[in-house]
């Protein structure tokens, strides 16, 4: 309930009324009061058409209010509609659809609550079915397009209610990829910025999804068929019947243009409050890439987004000041193009001060105010009970003054409900407030006796609400005290709360607030104990230890007697683990068998009902036992950290060391927290020598400081202290102005002033701003100045181009200015040149060198920082013959104001074109008449190859490729060659000019199957190009060739061979006879007589023996005979034969059978098959010896 309590002195009819607004509560429900609506339906109330309807309308008041209800203006009678039903003791509206139609229902209700003091009105509640009608039925013909293009795919969903959320997916409901190239538009449709053969598919399907309805659409899928120029050529004539064909001509690389939105400008309207959406997709090819700016402003970091690939610029809950033009900028590397988006915001009402509540005594006077803002401003309509308050009875208490009702000296059955209604065109506003006129004595709405607990130091509120009508007066007394608590350390809220800023042990005791007014008065009493503070006086220290070794962590806390705290461990802000070697004692944790798992941080918590502390602690473990024994380590935390000495610049900060674990300690470090602009964040502020335990701090204005200390020794640094209380200084005017301030303009027509702001310590004090000031330099003109808010950048329009202006940068806050800032000279926005370079000549120094020379442009016309020039040239062709290829244009750039430069490595006899350019900051301006220029024979590149074809006995040919470069008009060949012996020792050498018009040359008389050396270059008229070699050898003499294949043939050759076979022979014979035991007998009498069915019968075809096979082949039988002996290439004998035959061509250990016989004579093994298996380090059978030679 709001009251506002007046005196209304008297005078001429304007009247002044001397407020004081009080915050009290609802009215008692047992007390007389007009109707309060508690919960109504929203205004625009769509309903699910498989739901029923239910119509929310929910009110109290005294005596219980009755309802009824309109649909559109005129009595909605509901007991004749079986299907409306009025929830008990409600005005709540169920309407039972079942069988039924929603659309009978549909229309405009307004629910009406009464009693004997009032009527209460509800909103106008909307009432619409939900709707998801089937997409209307389409022929969708395919696409077939030239890749490189521009698509639109045409979603054209039905308008449902509400409207669906459009998305595209395949046949197999996988959504379609999206990217730069590809996305999306807010129209649903799908956009592509230039299509690709990957493109082609034909499933891009668009799909509506209804959330009312939970029911999704689709439209007919759309086929797409992406053609190259080589395929369009195939596949046209078979498309053209049934297709439409996008783009019959080639699609190459173009600046982009913008699909959406249309034209340069747009303009677009959104509501104070909604979501602004700003789109430009462009297409081109490259892909464009878009970017957002906001003219004469920045966007807003925290409230703006960007979606869909950059194409989207989204602004949440936008406000008036989010109005004006945006830019859009689409670009690539051949261009750019942008569109400008003029925002207006208009606002449906919302409320500045919305009407509350007012309970009036008799004879006293109050105020109903209902003050609310729009664009445009809307219009307010005062009512009373439901009807306008012009039709209402007349009441000279009360006098309506626009957005305010004034009532004076009501009386007791002046009780009424008013509305105030607020309206433009684009919504309305609607508020109930009564003016309740009760006579009631106080009443204490606190619970009685209750007990408060605090914390020492901390603050302590002590609730006293009440209710009476006059307005009670709240005093408040401590124990058996008479006089009234009023000023440091108690504050006395409006709403009876008394207030210890600080409390201390002395507050404790019973306090009694006593509420009283005309008719009455009541009292109540509660208690107050202050307890002392959880602290951790004895906090665990850091550990090294070593593996499997023991660690106890101390955690001694000191505490309120009253209380028992919780001590709970954690390691590294986690449970600890759940494992028997963690022990926790009342005041300590025990880790036993230290593993290097255990490394980390330890933190002890002591927890009570009021409040809690906790310290931390690293835990380190090594692998043996260190040396020496004198453990060196980082300083402990210190302790005990106390503010003296508050000034509101200053203030005396003093600790206890902590242990120094044997090393000194060389320096304390102090840091503060800001906890008012950048709390948990903890900056460096001063330090002071190891000696030293105490720090006179410079404070700065308007801080939240809090302080802590850290130790430092040889070791390392110390883990930070605890944090000190904190202190906030008074806030104060800025000291200082912000730095870098600069001027630059990005634009012909205005000036980008920019600047660092200050930081939040920096600001001093609340309400930081800045004074931006510029004028035009040296002109006589006044300084023009904007105040803004805590932002980086200000943009100043209108202004020339490329002009120097004064600028400076004050900072302001609540408090004041900071001191006049130094001036700055920046310039407005830099235009393209206008000029280009005059009298352009060139003289060329040699075939590859030229120097061009040129008159400077004006620094007027220059409209910016001219950077330099640029010399663009490119080769047209040679002198006598002009290219037909690309031409590809070279650059070359002179910083400064130099007008001449050097174009080195032109190629020679060419005729080069070229101009010369201004640039500045924005860009280069108009380029200089061409200039022509040719440049002088050179000498020639190599010759592209050097080729020997058929190379005979005394004669070959050369052929040759012409120089890549001829550089001039040839003259000729020249072709030089030599003799090289098998030493690489070069011979005379022969030189033969060649006319130019030959590729090819035949060498003749040379030597048979002698090796030469070519060298060959082509030359004009200022020389010899570069020499490309080949070398070639002529094939030798027949007779000579046969000489040397026939040696082999010879009869010396022969008898020799034969000779040395015999000596073989012989000698193998002596040995064999040696060895011999037995008789000898025929091998082959004794194969014929008992032939050996493993023995494979002689091939036809080849001429071979059949083959005895090993062991290692045979795959039947796997065990050799009993008592045989296996050799050593794992031959064995076969069961079923007598003889002891061995695979002779693997050069085993059985050369003999059992008798003795040689059966070399028939080697059963192939050529091939010797030479593959043979792995034996004895000699190889005779019979293969004597093949050898043959």
């Amino acid at each position: 309930m709001l009251r506002k309590r007046c005196l209304t002195p008297a005078g001429p009819p304007l009247i002044l009324l001397v407020c004081h607004v009080i915050t009290a509560l609802d009215v008692p429900l047992d007390l007389q009061q007009p109707p309060t609506l508690t919960h109504q339906s929203p205004k625009d109330y769509i309903v699910d058409p498989r739901e029923n309807i239910v119509i929310q309308c929910e009110a109290k008041g005294k005596p219980t209010p009755s309802f009824s209800w309109t649909r559109n203006g005129t009595h909605f009678d509901i007991e004749k509609d079986a299907r409306v039903t009025m929830k008990p003791n409600s005005g709540t509206l169920v309407i039972d659809i079942t069988g039924g139609k929603v659309e009978n229902y549909e229309g405009v209700y307004q629910c009406t609550v009464r009693n004997e003091h009032g009527t209460a009105v509800s909103n106008n509640i909307i009432i619409r079915q939900s709707r998801s009608p089937l997409w209307s039925k389409e022929r969708v013909d395919p696409i077939l397009i030239q890749e490189g293009n521009s698509l639109i795919l045409e979603c054209r969903p039905p308008a449902g209610l509400p409207p669906p959320i459009i998305f595209w997916m395949d046949n197999y409901f996988q959504r379609l990829t999206q990217s730069e190239r590809v996305s999306q538009g807010l129209n649903g449709d799908l956009y592509f910025s230039n299509v690709k053969t990957e493109d082609t598919r034909n499933d891009y399907i668009c799909y509506a999804r209804f959330n009312h309805t939970q029911t999704i659409q689709q439209k007919q899928p759309i086929s797409v068929k992406v053609l190259s120029m080589d395929a369009i050529n195939e596949t046209i004539a078979a498309f053209l019947n049934d297709t439409e064909f996008y783009s019959d001509s080639p699609a190459g690389e173009r600046r982009p243009t913008f699909m959406i939105p249309k034209g340069q400008t747009s303009n677009k309207l959104v509501l104070r409050g909604h979501v602004l959406k700003l789109e430009c997709i462009a297409e081109g090819l490259p892909t464009p890439e878009i970017q957002w700016r906001k003219e004469s402003g920045e966007l807003p970091s925290k409230r703006t987004f960007h979606e869909n690939f950059q194409k989207t610029l989204k602004i949440i809950d936008v406000t008036e000041a989010d109005a004006g033009l945006y830019r859009c900028v689409a670009k690539n590397s051949l261009g750019s193009i942008h569109h400008i988006i003029n925002v207006t915001i208009m606002a449906s009402p919302y409320w500045i001060t919305e009407p509350k509540n007012l309970v009036l005594a008799p004879k006293e006077t109050g105020v109903l105010i209902c003050r609310a803002n729009g664009i445009p401003d809307p219009s307010i309509t005062w009512l009373m009970n439901g009807i306008p308050i012009e039709n209402s009875p007349k009441d000279l208490s009360r006098k309506v003054d626009r957005d305010s009702i004034i009532f004076s000296d009501v009386q007791t059955g002046s009780s009424a409900v008013y509305q105030c209604n607020v309206s433009n065109e684009f919504g309305y506003l609607l508020a109930n407030a009564f003016l309740n006129v009760l006579a009631e004595p106080p009443r204490i709405l606190t619970p009685a006796n209750q007990m408060y607990q605090v914390i020492t130091n901390s603050r302590a509120l002590l609730d006293c609400a009440s209710f009476g009508s006059p307005i009670p007066k709240i005093n408040w007394f401590k124990d058996d005290q008479t006089s009234i608590l009023d000023g440091d350390p108690y504050v006395i809220h409006d709403n009876g709360t008394l207030e210890i800023h600080v409390a201390q042990k002395d507050n404790n005791g019973k306090y009694t607030c006593i509420a009283m007014n005309d008719l009455g008065k009541a009292e109540n009493r509660v208690q107050l104990e202050v307890k002392d503070p959880t602290r951790i006086i004895k906090q665990p220290e850091y550990r090294v230890v070593q593996f499997a070794g023991k660690v106890i962590f101390e955690c001694k806390v000191k505490h309120d007697p009253t209380f028992t705290p919780t001590i709970m461990w954690l390691k590294n802000n986690e449970e600890l683990p759940d494992n028997e070697r963690f022990i926790v004692g009342e005041d300590s944790l025990t880790i036993g068998e230290v593993t290097e798992i255990d490394e980390g941080t330890y933190t002890c918590i002591a927890n009570t009902s009021l409040d809690k502390d906790s310290a931390s602690v690293e835990l380190t473990v090594y692998a043996a036992t260190p040396t020496p024994a004198i453990i060196y380590d980082r300083p402990d935390p210190s302790t005990d950290l106390e503010l003296t000495d508050e000034r509101e610049r200053s203030i005396h900060l003093t600790w206890t060391p902590g242990f120094d674990h044997n090393s000194i300690i060389e320096k304390y470090i102090v840091e503060y927290e800001d906890g008012l602009h950048e709390p948990g964040v903890w900056h460096y502020l001063t330090e002071v020598p190891g000696t030293k335990s105490n720090a006179h701090l410079e404070l700065s204005p308007h801080v939240l400081y809090s302080f802590r200390v850290v130790s430092m020794n040889e070791v390392g640094r110390s883990q930070p202290s605890s944090p000190s209380r904190q202190y906030q200084t008074a806030p104060a005017a800025p000291d200082e102005n912000p730095s870098k301030v600069e001027g630059a303009g990005n634009e012909p027509d205005n000036l980008v002033i920019t600047w660092e702001t200050l930081t939040g310590i920096q600001s001093n004090g609340p309400g930081l701003q800045y004074k931006v000031h510029w004028k035009q330099k040296d002109v006589d003109d006044d300084w023009t100045s904007v105040t803004v808010a805590n932002v980086s950048k200000y943009i100043v329009s209108g202004t020339q181009t490329f002009v120097p202006y004064e600028i400076k940068v004050q900072a302001l806050n609540d408090l004041g200015i900071a001191p006049e800032p130094s001036t700055v000279v920046g310039y407005s926005g830099e235009d393209l040149p206008m000029a280009a370079p005059g009298n352009v000549r060139v003289r060329v120094e040699n075939s590859t060198l030229a120097e061009v020379h040129w008159e400077p442009v004006s620094l007027k016309s220059v409209r910016g920082h001219q950077k330099g020039y640029k010399i663009y040239y490119w080769k047209e062709g040679s002198v006598f013959k002009q290219s037909r290829r690309h031409v590809e244009k070279k650059i070359l750039t002179f910083s400064g104001d130099k007008t001449h430069g050097k174009l080195p490595g032109l190629d020679p006899f060419s005729l080069y074109k070229l101009n010369v350019r201004v640039f500045n900051g924005k860009g280069e301006g108009p380029p200089s008449p061409d200039e022509q220029f040719e440049t002088p024979e050179g000498v020639p590149s190599a010759p592209a190859f050097l080729k020997i074809l058929n190379p005979m006995l005394d004669f070959l040919t050369l052929e040759w490729g012409a120089p890549s470069h001829h550089n001039g008009l040839l003259t000729g060949y020249t072709l030089k060659y030599q003799p090289i012996n098998s030493t690489h020792e070069l011979g005379p050498l022969v030189k033969i000019i060649i006319p130019a018009n030959e590729t090819n040359w035949t060498l003749k008389n040379l030597n048979y199957s002698t090796r030469y050396k070519f060298y060959l270059h082509a030359q004009t008229s200022k020389g010899p190009g570069n020499i490309i070699t080949e070398e070639a050898v002529t094939i030798m003499d027949e007779a000579m060739a046969s000489r040397q294949v026939d040696i082999a043939t010879q009869g010396w050759f022969i008898g020799l061979m034969c000779a040395i076979a015999l000596l073989i022979l012989v000698l193998l014979i002596f040995c064999f006879v040696k060895r011999n035991k037995g008789g000898k007998y025929p091998v082959k009498e004794k194969e014929d007589a008992h032939p050996d069915p493993e023995i494979q019968p002689m091939k036809d075809d080849d001429g071979t023996f059949g083959e005895y096979r090993s062991l290692e082949s045979d795959t039947e039988d796997h065990k050799p005979l009993k008592g045989s002996r296996t050799p050593s290439n794992r031959t064995v004998k076969k069961e079923d034969s007598d003889d002891s035959l061995v695979d002779y061509g693997d050069g085993g250990d059985g050369q003999f059978n059992e008798d003795g016989s040689f059966i070399g004579q028939y080697s059963g093994k192939k050529e091939k098959e010797t030479a593959e298996g043979n792995e034996s380090s004895e000699a190889p059978s005779p019979v293969n010896a004597m093949n050898s030679f043959v």
